[in-house]
């Protein structure tokens, strides 16, 4: 049985259009048959993601903050963030240490 196809009309970016058309000369297939797998291939990506996200939904949540705390009672994670860590220890010509 032949697999019916739909007709839809889809606007490419003109350097990904080129790139897309050169594949589909370089490879010997259609640029529907490279867009078709692409979309199944992204969709796919989608179910595996949805399935990771229900075998995760009976963990605790856990917000920003504690996880912060968290690492850094660990020491996975200094104390300062990177602008505080670098006022701190690079100040500008106008800024001057505390």
């Amino acid at each position: 049985m032949a697999t019916q196809s739909k007709r839809a009309t889809v606007y490419f970016n003109p350097e990904l259009h080129k790139a897309l058309k050169l594949k589909a000369v370089e490879t010997s297939r259609s640029v529907s048959e490279l867009v078709n797998d692409a979309v199944r291939n992204a969709l796919a990506e989608d179910v595996q993601d949805l399935s990771a996200f229900e075998g995760r939904a009976g963990e605790p949540l856990i917000s920003y903050d504690e996880m912060a705390k968290r690492l850094k009672k660990h020491g996975r994670i200094q104390g300062l963030f990177p602008e505080v860590w670098r006022a701190s220890h690079f100040p500008l010509p106008d800024e001057s240490p505390n």
